[in-house]
C-alpha cells in the first residue's frame, strides 16, 4: 500500500484493520485520508458500541465516506465455525482465521455478566506436559485484531449479558506474543473502544521472566497470573520446560519485584496432578516459596483430556492441600473448572483437532 495510511497496514491484502489500531491511531489514519475530524469517533462507536461488521451499517456516516473507507481499510471479523454449550452453560467457540487456521475462545456465564477466556496464539511452544494445547504445534501468533475480535464477537452474539472479565488463559502463551497482546489490552481498556475495567483483565504466563518484568513496567494496573504448578526445580523442569531457562528462584524474584498497583495481588495458578505435585509436603513448600509476595493461589484440579498422562487427585487430597495453604495465611480457592464435558476447561483447548 502506498499513499495516505500506508504506515498503518496490518493485514493480509495490504489494508489496515481498524481493530488492530488504538483509537488514536484510527483518528490519525482517518486524518491521513483527509476525512472530517469527528469521523473516527463515529466509526469507533459503530465498531465497538454497535459491533458493526461493515461500513454500510454505519448510517450516520455519509455514503461517500462509507464507500471510501470500504476501499481503504477493513474492520476485522473472525468466522464462527462451531459453538458448543456445556451442561453448566459454558460455551466454547471454534473461530476461523483468514489463513484457514483455527483457535478457541471460552465464554463462562456468571450471575449477571460473562467471563471470556481469550487465546493469544495458534498452538503453543511452551510444552507444558499437563496442557492439551501444548500438544499442538506452534503455528503463529494471533494479530491484535484477532484477539480484540474474540471479545467483540462475544458482545455481538450475546447481547443481553456483558463480557465484563477478560482472561488471557486460552490457547498459547500471552507473553510470547507480547506486542500484539499488550496492544489488544490497550484497546480493551480504552473508553473509546471496549472500555473494560483494568481490574477485570488478567494476563497469565507460564514464566517468561523478561516479558513479565516488562509487563510490570507498563503501569496498566491489570491483573497478573503466574502458572506455577511445582515447588522444586526438578519437578517444574519436568512439568514446564520453560523452568530450565527461568528457574523458580528467578521467576519468584521477578514476582517479588513487580510494581503492583495498590490492593493488587499476583495470582499463582497451581494445577494439582495426582501423585506428582499434590502432597502435603508440596503444599508446605509452596507456602514457604511464596512468603512475602502479595498473592493468592488458585488451586486447579487437573482437567483430564484424551491422551493426558495425568489424573486428578481425590477431593480429599485437594482439600487437604488447600488447608495447609489456608493455615499458612494464604487465600487459596479451589477452581473447579467450567465446561469440562465439552473440553472447554483449563488446559483442555486444542482448536479443531
Amino acid at each position: 500500500m502506498e499513499g495516505p495510511g500506508a504506515e498503518f497496514v496490518s493485514s493480509s491484502g495490504g489494508l489496515p484493520v481498524l481493530k488492530d489500531l488504538l483509537p488514536q491511531e484510527v483518528k490519525e489514519l482517518f486524518d491521513s485520508f483527509g476525512l472530517k475530524t469527528y469521523r473516527s469517533a463515529q466509526v469507533l462507536k459503530w465498531i465497538y458500541g454497535r459491533k458493526a461488521l461493515s461500513f454500510e451499517e454505519m448510517t450516520d456516516v455519509s455514503k461517500e465516506d462509507r464507500a471510501f473507507l470500504a476501499q481503504r481499510c477493513l474492520i476485522g471479523e473472525l468466522e464462527l465455525l462451531r459453538r458448543q454449550v456445556a451442561s453448566d452453560g459454558t460455551e466454547k467457540w471454534l473461530l476461523g482465521l483468514e489463513d484457514g487456521l483455527t483457535v478457541e475462545t471460552v465464554i463462562i456465564w456468571e450471575e449477571d455478566h460473562l467471563t471470556q477466556c481469550v487465546s493469544a496464539q495458534v498452538g503453543c511452544s511452551m510444552g507444558c506436559k499437563f496442557c492439551r494445547t501444548a500438544s499442538l504445534p506452534a503455528r503463529r501468533n494471533l494479530r491484535t485484531w484477532e484477539i480484540v475480535e474474540q471479545v467483540v464477537m462475544a458482545r455481538r452474539l450475546i447481547q443481553n449479558t456483558p463480557v465484563r472479565n477478560v482472561v488471557f488463559m486460552g490457547m498459547g502463551e500471552p507473553l510470547a506474543n507480547y506486542e500484539a497482546v499488550l496492544r489488544a489490552v490497550r484497546i480493551m481498556l480504552d473508553p473509546r473502544a471496549l472500555d473494560i475495567s483494568k481490574r477485570r483483565i488478567t494476563i497469565s504466563t507460564c514464566g517468561l521472566v523478561p516479558e513479565l518484568r516488562r509487563l510490570g513496567q507498563e503501569s496498566l494496573g491489570i491483573s497478573i497470573a503466574v502458572s506455577l504448578n511445582a515447588t522444586t526445580d526438578e519437578q517444574r523442569n519436568f512439568l514446564m520446560p520453560i523452568n530450565r531457562k527461568y528457574p523458580l528462584s528467578e521467576l519468584l524474584r521477578a514476582c517479588r519485584e513487580l510494581p503492583l498497583a495498590p490492593r493488587n495481588r499476583i495470582t499463582f495458578e497451581y494445577v494439582l496432578l495426582k501423585g506428582v505435585n499434590d502432597s502435603l509436603e508440596d503444599a508446605k513448600r509452596l507456602a514457604k516459596l511464596l512468603r512475602g509476595i502479595p498473592c493468592k493461589v488458585n488451586l486447579i484440579p487437573h482437567n483430564p483430556y484424551p491422551g493426558s498422562p495425568f489424573e486428578r487427585p481425590s477431593e480429599e487430597k485437594i482439600v487437604a492441600f488447600q488447608r495447609v495453604l489456608a493455615e499458612s495465611g494464604y487465600t487459596a480457592p479451589i477452581r473447579w473448572s467450567h465446561g469440562e464435558d465439552i473440553l472447554a476447561a483449563c488446559g483442555q483447548l486444542a482448536g479443531d483437532i
